[in-house]
């Protein structure tokens, strides 16, 4: 997804750690999404397991990590 980074980057291009925590915190949502929008794919057979669980284990590494900054 196009998002997280692109939140991240707007974020980091702010002058305040506020609005940038902001932004990271709008990006771990667009991870949110995303994983919705994996187990949906999945549901509908457009992936199959093997890429649905190395997706969903990259969403939750990301996730943990702008967890770690926010």
């Amino acid at each position: 997804m196009i998002s997280i980074p692109s939140d991240i980057a707007e974020g980091f291009n702010r002058f305040h750690n506020k609005e940038y925590r902001q932004f990271l915190y709008i990006a771990l949502d667009s991870c949110a999404e995303l994983e919705t929008q994996l187990e949906i794919a999945h549901d509908l057979d457009y992936v199959i397991s093997g890429e649905y669980e190395t997706i969903l284990e990259s969403i939750d590494h990301e996730s943990k990590m702008l967890r770690v900054f926010n």
